[in-house]
């Protein structure tokens, strides 16, 4: 699903009216029609006058159609226009004097006396549609504006958003001042940025996204986009009935220190759950015997360690490359995570500063794998193979130089900018998780849910992202579908087991029942941090 900003937005809107011909009166009637089919699908059940709020401009327009649509059903209707009648003015003009030779009344709100006298009305309503401002907006709102919305998200009826919710921006998702907050939301074209991107998320509600008759090829210059099941779920690597373990490609895990032995667990089954055929996991040699005891279907590589550290050593070089040219004959499928729980000893560092860049079979980096990257470390843009790395927030923060809380402020723009720095496909975890490409893509997911907030879930998406890797996907579609599954497992186990209590074990044990059931098409979309995305055409 394309993502798109408010000036692509109306860049194709005026592509389709000027070099396409459709009148733009036709685009908003089948913005406001469109609109009334939702409502009457999402309120089924309303009672009460519905009270729609306008402004003067092209989503009041919108407004004025639903409440065309809604006299004529016979459903009680008032509209409140926040301004003077005589400043509206184009296609919703039409559409506002469509309105009086109806009789359908509208109150202009003008002063504070009428913004009492409105709200006052405004309180018996059974439901409020929001067209107020739409996309256009790019400053705080002040004055009665700011006060109608402050006043409207403290009253009991549900509120209906016109292509954005009031108060957002549409590019980012910030509240700019205050915003309205929606239980439904229906957008035009394409979703906007800020409808998925927090906190503008935490605003929308349940996100309809509507064909208003705009082609859908317009939009391919998009760069960026929202996962989606079906997607998704043609991504998944096939398992024909003549393959054998050597079909699905050798993941080495190169991973654990002392007190982080379960971080290279989590990572090689983690791994074996995604489908790769064989995993290794290359551990300091004093270690072996305990990842030997902890693991059963993955093997072992002990290696040279730093000197008292119980963490890999520098020497550890010469027998990894011996390693992985060994399995290359036999399988070219050979992939390397590298990073989770393996420390910072200077050994170890040095050790991640060369394979980092010089190994040729394709990577994933993670965790310590990226603190031992960050500084002076002259980056990955001449790696010999292709490489993923995969950080929190606070990992970003190290590796580009910046605070947590500014990463967290410019997350998607940081990500493209960073992978095409690095020449890296950059996963930067999180709420809506950000997968960005070197050449300028970006996926934002669509999956997951605060219980993931707990230790070792990342471990456990290095090896996803590893094992999607080995079985030959590329590094773009390895990253996508480990997330997208990854959150999906979170879901699935909240919406079985509740939201609490979750650790990162339980997402490899719900892993074979939610793949059935995601690669049957039978899991529902869940009602977490990112709604439904519908389609209406």
């Amino acid at each position: 699903m394309k993502l798109v900003t408010a000036s692509m937005m109306r860049e194709l809107d005026r592509r389709a009216i000027q070099d396409l011909g459709i009148p733009s009166l036709v685009l908003m009637e089948n913005a406001g029609r469109t609109t009334y089919q939702i409502l009457r699908r999402e309120f089924p059940g309303l009672q009460g006058e519905v009270a729609v709020v306008a402004g003067r401009g092209n989503n009041g327009g919108d407004g004025f159609v639903v409440a065309r649509y809604l006299a004529n059903a016979g459903i009680p209707v008032a509209v409140f226009l926040l301004g003077p009648r005589d400043r509206v003015s184009g296609d919703a003009r039409v559409n506002l004097e469509i309105l009086a030779h109806l009789g359908i009344a509208v109150t202009e709100v003008l002063t504070e006396a009428d913004l009492n006298h409105t709200l006052h009305r405004l309180a018996k309503a059974g439901l409020i549609v929001d067209a107020l401002l739409g996309t256009g907006l790019n400053s705080p709102v002040t004055g009665l504006l700011a006060a109608l919305i402050e006043r409207l998200n403290h009253l009991r009826a549900p509120v209906l958003a016109v292509d954005m919710p009031t108060g957002l921006s549409a590019d980012t998702g910030e509240v700019l001042g205050v915003a309205l907050k929606a239980q439904v939301t229906v957008t035009y074209g394409w979703p906007k940025l800020g409808q998925v991107l927090p906190p503008g998320r935490d605003y929308v509600g349940r996100l309809w996204q509507v064909d208003i008759s705009i082609p859908a090829h317009l939009a391919r210059e998009a760069r960026v986009s929202l996962s989606e099941a079906g997607e998704m779920r043609a991504l998944l690597p096939p398992r024909p009935s003549g393959s054998h373990k050597g079909s699905f490609g050798h993941l080495l895990v190169l991973a654990g220190a002392i007190g982080k032995t379960g971080a290279a667990v989590l990572t090689a089954e983690a791994a074996l759950r995604a489908g790769a055929g064989l995993v290794t996991l290359g551990i300091p040699a004093s270690l072996n015997d305990i990842l030997e005891v902890k693991l059963t279907e993955a093997m072992t590589l002990p290696l040279p360690e730093a000197a008292a550290a119980r963490a890999l050593g520098k020497a550890a070089w010469d027998p990894i490359v011996e390693f992985i040219n060994e399995k290359n004959g036999k399988n070219g499928k050979f992939t390397v995570a590298l990073g989770p729980g393996i420390g910072t000893h200077p050994e170890t560092r040095e050790l991640v500063e060369r394979l980092a860049p010089d190994l040729s079979c394709p990577m994933v980096i993670d965790a310590d794998g990226i603190n031992n990257l960050a500084g002076d470390y002259p980056g990955l843009k001449d790696a010999a193979g292709p490489r993923i790395l995969t950080p929190h927030p606070g990992e970003m923060a190290r590796l580009v130089g910046l605070t947590t809380p500014a990463v967290q402020a410019r997350r998607l723009d940081l990500a493209r900018e960073t992978a095409a720095r690095l020449g890296v496909t950059l996963v930067l975890k999180g709420a809506q998780t950000v997968v960005a490409a070197p050449d300028g893509r970006a996926s934002l997911n669509s999956t997951g849910n605060p219980a993931l907030a707990s230790g070792g879930t990342g471990d456990v998406l290095t090896g996803l992202i590893g094992g999607f890797l080995a079985q030959g996907l590329t590094p773009w579609d390895a990253a996508r579908l480990g997330v997208y599954l990854h959150g999906l497992a979170a879901d699935f186990f909240v919406s079985r087991r509740g939201p609490r209590g979750m650790i990162a074990g339980d997402l490899l044990a719900v892993w074979p029942q939610m793949l059935t059931e995601f690669s049957q098409g039978t899991i529902p979309p869940a009602e977490g941090d990112i709604c439904f995305t519908r389609v209406i055409s």
